[in-house]
Formats: C-alpha cells, sequence, structure tokens
C-alpha cells in the first residue's frame, strides 16, 4: 500500500502475512524476514516508552505524555511506513543472514528503523 505523505513524497506500508513482514513496493511486496525475528530483536513483544533525563534536559518541549505507555511492538512494526530511498536500502540488501549471524542484512536495517520508531514514543 502507497500513499503520499505529508511532504508529497511516496509512502510504503509494511505488512504482515503468516509469520512474515513485507514492505510494499511499487514492483509488489518485498520480504523482509520474520516477524518473531523483528519481535526479539528488539527484546520482545511489549515496549514501554521512556525518556531519559539527557533527553527531557536536551529538548525541553519534547511531549512525554506517553512515558509509561505500553505498545504492542507487533501493531507498531505493521503501521511502519517508509520512503522510496529506505525501500531501496531495503531492496539492496540480502534477506539471508551471513554465517554466524541472527539477522540478515535487511531485517538488520528495519529492526533499526522499527527501534528508532519505539524510541521516539507515539505522542
Amino acid at each position: 500500500m502507497d500513499g503520499r505523505g505529508q511532504e508529497g513524497g511516496v509512502r510504503y506500508g509494511t505488512r504482515i502475512e503468516g509469520d512474515q513482514v513485507y514492505v510494499q513496493t511499487e514492483d509488489g511486496p518485498l520480504v523482509v524476514g520474520s516477524v518473531a525475528t523483528a519481535i526479539d530483536a528488539v527484546g520482545g513483544p511489549a515496549w514501554t516508552i521512556d525518556y531519559s533525563d539527557w533527553e527531557r534536559q536536551r529538548y525541553p518541549e519534547l511531549d512525554t505524555a506517553d512515558e509509561g505507555l505500553v505498545v504492542d511492538v507487533r501493531d507498531m512494526l505493521a503501521a511502519m511506513e517508509h520512503d522510496a530511498d529506505f525501500v531501496e536500502s531495503l531492496r539492496a540488501l540480502p534477506a539471508s543472514p551471513r554465517d554466524g549471524d541472527d539477522l540478515s542484512p535487511r531485517m538488520g536495517l528495519f529492526v533499526g528503523k522499527l527501534l528508532e520508531n519505539l524510541q521516539s514514543g507515539v505522542a
């Protein structure tokens, strides 16, 4: 599913089918990897929003009204949207883990963005 973002750029949605995470592209769905792998990589199925003292001091205007809220990681993952550059970066990375790695490079990039979203809260 794609759509127009706030700045007019195309946005690509994430979808979960069975146990697999996909990112929509203009050419159809791009497999990222298993939902369980993504959830394990961020520490489990629930995430509690928390703001450090450093964040509060550095960003005094930061809205922290969502602190303490527990979010469902699977729901957050499914709600993610991506710009075309991120989708192209995903597409360029291997979907299979390298020897000895738990995550594929593609899943690693995706999980990094998921963590960024989780850490920024939902306010």
